[in-house]
């Protein structure tokens, strides 16, 4: 079995721009060995699928103890480097951002998601606030020499999609603006949910310097695209645990009316 350092260094090398690593997101120790089984490289578990499987809403809803219990047994359930969407890292004080950062390292977790939008709150936080929160993830990302995995996530264009508008030139912008800042602080990639425009990501690959994550949303363009725009990392973010939520409930829903 590899050790959580060994884990790390490879998970990281799997960002490749233009041959991304597929995340299939998973959310508890059995959709991890489902998604093992089937092929994965490494496995990433969504903040949204681990919330609402186990009952809550996302947006650190569900206890920190609960979170980072969810992936220690992920991580002892398979022999693959596990990533955590941790995101805001449960934390607003730079201190305290990096104090839970390193209890999840500890946990097993050789990779995270950290998010810009000011959870709880309204809007992202302000470039400086969120690069100095950056540096103060990568300090508990560090402990222990693991070096785990830093994607930097901004809700530029999230919030966009949500509310069905087209990204703005002043978008993307603002997002390379970030992604400079967040690599100057010390993240190891960039996260960018919500843009779907393939010249947009092509444009954004081309002006960042970390490696960029993109979610394989409905309308996204395809994996194959994704790649050729300079993409190094896919993920499907709450879409498996959504389907398969749909599934069970179509199939219930067959038992009960025909019983």
């Amino acid at each position: 079995m590899a050790s959580q350092v060994e884990k790390a260094s490879f998970f990281k090398a799997l960002h490749v721009n233009g041959a991304p690593v597929i995340l299939y997101n998973i959310w508890d120790a059995g959709s991890a060995k489902a998604v093992a089984d089937a092929g994965a490289k490494a496995l990433a578990t969504g903040s949204a699928p681990v919330a609402m499987a186990n009952g809550f809403s996302d947006g650190q809803a569900m206890p920190l103890e609960l979170a980072l219990a969810n992936v220690a047994r992920i991580v002892e359930a398979v022999d693959l480097p596990v990533s955590m969407d941790f995101e805001g890292g449960y934390a607003v004080d730079a201190d305290a951002v990096t104090a839970n950062f390193a209890r999840a390292v500890e946990a097993g977790a050789v990779g995270f998601n950290f998010e810009d939008q000011v959870v709880g709150g309204e809007g992202l936080h302000a470039i400086d606030v969120q690069a100095q929160r950056v540096s103060a993830a990568r300090k508990g990302c560090d402990i222990g020499g693991v070096g785990a995995f830093l994607n930097a996530r901004t809700d530029v264009f999230l919030k966009a999609f949500i509310a069905k508008q087209d990204p703005t030139r002043a978008m993307l912008d603002e997002a390379i603006t970030r992604a400079a800042a967040y690599a100057d602080a010390g993240a190891d990639g960039f996260f960018a949910p919500g843009l779907l425009d393939r010249e947009m990501i092509t444009e954004l690959c081309a002006a960042v310097s970390l490696p960029v994550n993109i979610i394989a949303l409905p309308g996204a363009p395809s994996n194959v695209d994704l790649a050729k725009a300079g993409v190094a990392r896919i993920s499907y973010g709450p879409v498996p645990y959504r389907q398969m939520s749909a599934w069970l409930t179509e199939q219930a829903t067959a038992v009960f009316e025909g019983s």
